[in-house]
């Protein structure tokens, strides 16, 4: 059985009460795992036997830097042609089932725990294998081009594969899943994994410029977005944008795990002149 938590899909009877969790505020929004019914999966083209759910798209007052998809790829379905965005870079995710991904001529394999970095401008193909849907998230950016740096190489990999780093004076309670090098600024967005363990906490309020967007793999927390404090559990997904603030407490009893995305390491786009309207 699979360690990360996958959307069911279905729909929940009728004679069950609507929790009411779900949030879109300024600062962040909070889609809870009961969202993800089949009422609200979405269709790509390009793709066979294959719905997703849509949690982040650049729009106003939302995503800015990056669209997130949770994909369930039925056995045998997939794509050739994945995106026709060819400035795209992609992450992909594997929560359970088995994917066969190709990336440019070299041909992988992944299951629960894959991770696959795709850079811009790559071909890539991938079907669904085995008896069983493949289940992955599937995370889009366009890369930003920097003076004296190229798109970074792609590379397949497993988490299991890669020693998380603690956080200092932690105790190793808070640690990170690096899938990249901090310091490697051809990346213009991290996807980590952040665990805690119980009693584990953001013990300060975080407030910095990148943009973030957390999906649930394990455990349960209480999570603060801007002013509030939301219980939070396997399967939800979070928002925020930049400079909103962010704190959290591990609830145990096992760890609390996220995949997280951020953008980094380019400059912030300034607004042409008279953006602001005339000087006063």
């Amino acid at each position: 059985m699979s360690p990360y938590y996958t959307p069911p899909g279905s729909l929940p009877p009728q004679n069950r009460i609507m929790p009411g969790r779900a949030v879109f505020a300024t600062a962040y929004a909070f889609i809870p795992q009961g969202v993800f019914s089949d009422i609200v999966t979405s269709f790509l083209p390009g793709w066979n036997d294959t719905r997703l759910w849509l949690i982040a798209r650049p729009m106003t007052g939302f995503s800015e830097t990056f669209s997130h998809y949770v994909m369930r790829v039925e056995p045998g379905g997939g794509s050739d042609a994945p995106d026709p965005e060819t400035g795209a870079e992609h992450v992909l995710f594997v929560t359970e089932g088995l994917v066969a991904l190709t990336i440019g001529e070299a041909a992988f394999e992944l299951d629960a725990g894959g991770y696959a970095y795709i850079p811009p401008g790559t071909p890539w193909r991938l079907r669904a294998e085995g008896a069983a849907p493949a289940r992955f998230h599937w995370i889009r950016k366009l890369w930003e081009p920097a003076p004296g740096l190229t798109p970074p190489e792609a590379f397949v990999t497993n988490e299991t594969e890669i020693a998380p780093v603690a956080m200092p004076d932690t105790q190793g309670r808070w640690a990170t899943t690096r899938f990249v090098d901090p310091e490697d600024l051809r990346h213009d967005m991290h996807v980590n994994i952040v665990t805690f363990q119980p009693g584990g906490t953001i013990p300060f309020e975080e407030t910095h410029v990148m943009e973030h967007g957390l999906y649930v793999l394990q455990g349960k927390a209480v999570y603060k977005l801007n002013q509030d404090w939301i219980e939070v559990e396997a399967g939800d997904y979070m928002w925020l944008r930049a400079f909103c603030p962010q704190a959290c407490y591990a609830g145990g009893p096992g760890a609390f795990r996220y995949l997280l995305y951020k953008d980094v390491n380019r400059h912030a786009k300034l607004r042409g002149p008279g953006a602001f309207g005339p000087a006063r």
